[in-house]
């Protein structure tokens, strides 16, 4: 289990869809988009990370696809 950012968690709550859309990735693709956003190291950039990727989670798509 990894922990959610909390940017993330905070866009979880604001955005349904997009904690609908996060939850039906499969655990490797969770996983995938948790390391990549817990990994920096400031705030600001970890929202910047987030707000990049939300259209990507939202159509189902992984980190790399």
């Amino acid at each position: 289990e990894f922990s959610v950012p909390e940017e993330f968690q905070t866009r979880l709550k604001k955005l349904p869809a997009l904690k609908t859309a996060f939850y039906a990735l499969t655990p490797g693709r969770q996983r995938g988009y948790l390391l990549y956003f817990s990994s920096a190291k400031q705030s600001k950039t970890r929202e910047a990370r987030i707000e990049k990727y939300i259209p990507q989670i939202l159509i189902g798509k992984g980190l790399d696809d």
